[in-house]
């Protein structure tokens, strides 16, 4: 594997591979099928771009999105690998010439869309002769997938052409029936899965539960402003919602635009360039988004409405931070959500299997227990310890005994026959006075009023919670209505005993005006950018000139973490720039000279003010003569002599035989006898005849002066 570890260098960068990638690759090469599970920004390009360097023929990558192609065609294009793609987006012309070079092994990596595979598969894919063929986004090939696509099937025609051929397949969501359908409809042949750590742990996870609209608004307005510049996604629920989210955050002052279905493919087309090229900062989108976008830079991903499961969640999620540099994923729902996503999951062929995955994306927003530990068991990964990245980890609950609470919700259930929805019996244990309670005459229960000292978001805190626990379940299809388990009956009626969490307190900001007290989220502020911040700037307009030169989005040039890792190690020779993680030689050659030039401009500009002593000094050390350093400063040789005495003075080694002989200094000595110490050169020059320089001198009179000094 010596020649893999070579290309990953020199190619692409990187000093070693990610856990699994060698292993893979090294399957690849025998000519073995393979399952690759992998998570977003995991590293599963790699994992056939360097076998396909190492095989003699073409390989043939099949890529649901014409996005994500030309954004993988361009970044290998970067790094100086031949590659191209086919797609509807193309003339005919266009891609006979990409035919051409392919099939005149001009070409390394041929992308291709399913639909092209489907109409090409009995026609011009028969008179080539591929090395590898590789599937990403693997799961579209399964009707339990989330994102299912009937073309992928036709893959199996290419095992008719060459039997020979391997594959792999690649994907970041699947669970036990998916991974099934993708090893049968691809006909792999005995394949070995590969399973990579779902954990990310640079991605922070925070979940809020039912905040009014307009203070949600409030607050994602004032989150993405605290972000700056920063590249976002915020996923919304549907169409209109998408538009209205861009607008309320264009009136805000921020950049963003809207993507939907319901645009023109053109409409569509722009809006994800400029944002994969940093024109605009911020989309509202709903979820088909982002799945074909290889932006390494969001830096943060916002769910307005709860996702319809974690699969599709966890994908979301999973475009911030790809680059590996710290994210932020912030998700909010409420039980809107949840009403309008059962009528969804009804009105499907697969009813029951899409209730059951949104009751577990429920879980998971209304968990107060360690949230990556939730979202990684569900991917089959067991998580040791708390993540202490996520909104539980940050604040962890205190706990508390929550059996007589639980009696009363449960026997407040029990008394309305279990018809009430969460909503209804919160208005009950508090005592409320309106329609719903009157209209099912509930005022009458012997519960009504028994929790009216507990606060509306403190009892919807608790019951959730009891949910969660299992001691009552809601009955989607009998609108929304609480039914009391097994386990609740064990609570209620045998006294088995529940602990409970201490609610978040959330005030309302005309509260903590009334007592003057500041609000406790954070702040929009102005703050002064340190030295790395402001090299981090620069270097990212200067990769953005290039972009911009060249037609690429920013993150082809280099992606933030390797800026950010020349903001540390401050590279200007080509070594040391070619030790940034990131680098290989076809961007060294490219770019290289160009950044190196804006670090080397950024040093002399922050270079530390020092004293014209120092300055000296910084010569010395370069062996320079006096009479160098005397020229090169625009300055007089006796000058120069009183520096050096001026730092022997303060103590630092200057080596004084070196610019003052043994019998120089002996006649000095000897002049100065019975004459009174004092920083008066002319008599001693006099003395001497003229025949020792004022700057010796002076030199020797700081090292008589430190004698003295030490004596006493």
């Amino acid at each position: 594997m010596k020649e893999a570890h070579h290309l990953l260098k020199k190619v692409f960068g990187y000093d070693s591979f990610r856990p699994y990638q060698e292993e893979i690759i090294e399957h690849v090469l025998a000519k073995k099928d393979a399952l690759v599970l992998m998570p977003t920004g995991g590293g599963k390009s790699i994992c056939f771009q360097i076998p396909a360097l190492m095989l003699e023929d073409v390989t043939l990558v099949i890529s649901p999105l014409i996005s994500l192609m030309k954004d993988q065609v361009e970044s290998l294009l970067a790094n100086g690998v031949e590659a191209g793609f086919i797609n509807s987006s193309q003339s005919e012309a266009q891609k006979n010439q990409i035919l051409m070079k392919a099939r005149n092994k001009e070409l390394k990596i041929l992308y291709i869309s399913p639909e092209t595979l489907a109409s090409g598969v009995q026609t011009w894919l028969r008179d080539f002769k591929f090395s590898l063929v590789a599937i990403d986004e693997a799961h579209c090939v399964s009707m339990w997938g989330h994102d299912f696509r009937p073309e992928y099937k036709m893959i199996q025609e290419i095992r008719k052409i060459d039997p020979s051929i391997p594959f792999i397949a690649l994907t970041a969501t699947a669970d036990k029936i998916t991974k099934k359908d993708i090893v049968t409809n691809l006909g792999l042949k005995d394949p070995r899965l590969f399973t990579s750590s779902f954990d990310r742990p640079n991605l922070s996870l925070e979940v809020m539960g039912n905040i009014p609209k307009k203070e949600k608004q409030q607050e994602i307005i004032q989150f993405i402003k605290s972000q700056g510049d920063k590249s976002g996604i915020i996923y919304c629920l549907s169409r209109k919602e998408t538009e209205e989210w861009s607008l309320a955050l264009r009136a805000a002052g921020i950049n963003s635009e809207y993507y939907h279905a319901g645009l023109s493919p053109d409409e569509r087309s722009q809006v994800q360039e400029d944002f994969v090229k940093d024109e605009v900062p911020v989309i509202c989108a709903t979820v088909a988004f982002g799945m074909g976008i290889d932006k390494s830079n969001v830096r943060w991903v916002i769910h307005t409405n709860l996702p319809k499961n974690m699969e599709g969640y966890y994908q979301e999620i999973g475009r911030a931070g790809r680059d590996g540099m710290p994210s932020v994923t912030r998700l909010y729902y409420n039980y809107r959500d949840v009403v309008l996503l059962t009528d969804f999951a009804k009105d499907s062929s697969q009813s029951e299997l899409l209730l059951e995955k949104l009751d577990r994306m429920l879980q998971y927003a209304e968990a107060s227990t360690c949230r990556r530990r939730i979202l990684l068991a569900y991917f089959g990964e067991s998580l040791q310890e708390n993540c202490g990245n996520c909104d539980v980890c940050k604040n962890p609950p205190a706990y508390l005994d929550g059996t007589i609470l639980s009696q009363k919700a449960l026997s407040c259930i029990k008394r309305t026959d279990e018809k009430v929805t969460m909503h209804v019996l919160i208005d009950i244990l508090r005592g409320a006075k309106n329609a719903a309670v009157y209209n099912g005459n509930y005022q009458e229960l012997k519960t009504y009023g028994i929790g009216a000292d507990m606060s509306w978001n403190n009892w919807s805190h608790h019951l959730i919670e009891m949910k969660n626990l299992g001691l009552f379940e809601v009955a989607y299809d009998q609108h929304m209505s609480l039914k009391v388990t097994d386990f609740g009956n064990d609570v209620l009626f045998k006294g088995t005993q529940i602990q409970l969490t201490a609610p978040k307190i959330r005030e309302a900001k005309k509260e903590k005006a009334a007592r003057g007290e500041k609000s406790t989220r954070t702040p929009v502020t102005t703050t002064e950018l340190t030295k790395q911040e402001i090299l981090f700037d620069r270097l990212k307009m200067l990769r953005r000139k290039i972009a911009v030169e060249k037609n690429v989005p920013p993150y082809v040039i280099f992606n933030d973490a390797t800026l950010h890792e020349m903001t540390i190690e401050l590279p200007r020779t080509e070594s040391a720039f070619l030790g940034i993680s990131g680098v290989g030689n076809q961007k060294l050659e490219s770019y290289g000279y160009q950044f190196m030039d804006v670090i080397k401009t950024h040093l002399e500009e922050n270079r530390p003010k020092i004293s014209t002593y120092e300055e000296t000094l910084i010569l010395l050390k370069q062996d320079l003569s006096l009479e160098e350093i005397a020229q090169q400063r625009n300055m007089q040789v006796t000058t120069i002599y009183s520096h050096l005495a001026k730092l022997f003075s303060e103590g630092y080694p200057i080596e004084i035989h070196k610019y003052v002989s043994e019998d120089e200094i002996k006649r000095i000595r000897e002049v100065i006898q019975g004459m009174e110490l004092t920083n008066a050169l002319k008599p001693i020059h006099e003395a001497l005849n003229g025949e020792i320089d004022y700057g010796k001198i002076r030199l020797v009179l700081s090292v008589i002066e430190s004698e003295v000094i030490n004596i006493e």
